[in-house]
């Protein structure tokens, strides 16, 4: 070429990360240099060996083979809908609105890509998924992150979420079931986001990915929508988690609360639906499978990995410099890094090098200033778990000898 030039990318993406496919990086080169590696870092349960339930394979192949293969309406084909929303009765939700979606993570952002403004702002919880930051970061929206209390499992701070609401403030985003600390909200504590939300007139999102992964007997989850009728609320979920299907890309949000205040929400939702026209629409029809039928897969799973939290947990709370608050559901931990000079960060990649356990940066999930962590999850049988403690105490004692 006469005149080479350089394609600068677009200002959106220059704050755009994911701390979990990021480490990645790390671990290949830990790969290149012959280490095998323990992988604690993904939550997808097929990639340990958990299957898809072979109920909802059928009912995939019987859609594809009667050739569902055409464009679906873009909110979701009526079975999927109307499982959805039976689904969100027994949940105690009143939905308003239904829309089907590519993931779980399409539903998040149609939800606020369709709510605020550039400029404007969302309170997200700290530690948070790294999804919304990469969202809001897209959309030039300003994330104001509340804390969640490490001293008392991991309960949003209800006096820091309200400190942060302005005129700019439009929603406040929970994950409950809790990515990345695994904690469950309690009633007391929805109650009270809402009464915040109705003082400031706040949309709630609320993440409830994995609301069937409770691994204690007598906790039960519940759903914010639930517990109200004046807070607008949009309830996300889908099949990846509960039913061990994420590369199927299905998810959904739930719209409740007053009518009159969502009628143009909604509308600006499913203007951003009719943009990418469907969800695949053959992989729609594993939801009324998977919602219309008990998930008995799960209970026998539930109960494999109440063990392996508490063989991790017990584990890492045996190691010195490293605490971990007992996780009440999902499949992750936040254990705490008590050790000076050395950052998480560093502390992750070090330990993927040295030992070979990928974890994820607790930095990547933001972190109360002053304190460290990782992620580690407990999807791998006992034996890799007890591999992976041995390791990450070799390494502590290494560096704090």
């Amino acid at each position: 070429m006469n005149n080479p030039f350089k394609v600068n990318p677009a200002f959106r993406t220059y704050h755009v990360e994911y701390a979990i496919r990021d480490i990645v990086e790390a671990s290949k080169e830990a790969k290149k240099q012959g280490k095998e590696l323990i992988y604690l870092n993904i939550g997808d349960p097929v990639q340990y060996g958990f299957k898809t339930p072979e109920s909802i394979l059928k009912a995939v192949c019987e859609a594809l083979y009667k050739n569902y293969n055409s464009y679906s309406d873009s909110v979701g084909v009526p079975e999927a809908v109307d499982a959805i929303k039976s689904y969100a009765l027994k949940k105690g939700i009143k939905p308003l609105d239904i829309y089907v979606t590519q993931g779980a993570s399409e539903a998040i952002e149609f939800a606020i890509a369709a709510l605020i403004n550039p400029g404007e702002n969302i309170l997200l919880p700290c530690p948070c998924y790294p999804l919304y930051q990469a969202i809001v970061a897209k959309f030039e929206i300003e994330p104001r992150f509340y804390f969640l209390d490490e001293e008392n499992n991991w309960e949003p701070d209800l006096d820091n979420i309200e400190a942060l609401i302005d005129k700019k403030t439009k929603a406040i985003a929970i994950i409950n079931p809790n990515n990345p600390t695994g904690a469950i909200y309690s009633k007391e504590t929805l109650e009270k986001i809402l009464e915040i939300a109705k003082k400031y007139q706040l949309v709630i999102l609320s993440d409830e990915i994995y609301d069937q992964f409770i691994l204690e007997e007598n906790l039960e989850h519940i759903s914010i929508a639930s517990l109200t009728d004046e807070i607008p609320v949009i309830t996300f979920n889908g099949l990846s988690k509960n039913y061990f299907a994420p590369g199927f890309r299905i998810g959904w949000g739930i719209i409740s609360g007053p009518k009159e205040m969502l009628i143009d929400y909604i509308e600006a939702i499913h203007k951003l639906s009719r943009t990418r026209l469907c969800a695949p629409h053959p992989l729609q029809f594993a939801i009324p499978e998977a919602l219309n039928n008990e998930n008995g897969y799960i209970k026998q799973v539930i109960k494999d990995l109440r063990k392996r939290r508490d063989l991790l947990v017990d584990g890492l709370n045996q190691i010195s410099h490293i605490s971990c608050v007992k996780p009440l559901g999902a499949f992750y931990a936040f254990p705490r890094i008590d050790i000076s000079d050395i950052s998480d960060l560093e502390f992750t990649k070090r330990l993927i090098l040295e030992e070979g356990v990928v974890v994820v940066h607790g930095s990547g999930f933001g972190q109360k200033p002053g304190t460290k962590h990782f992620r580690i999850i407990f999807l791998p049988e006992e034996e890799k778990l007890i591999k992976a403690l041995e390791k990450i105490e070799k390494f502590v004692k290494k560096i704090t000898s």
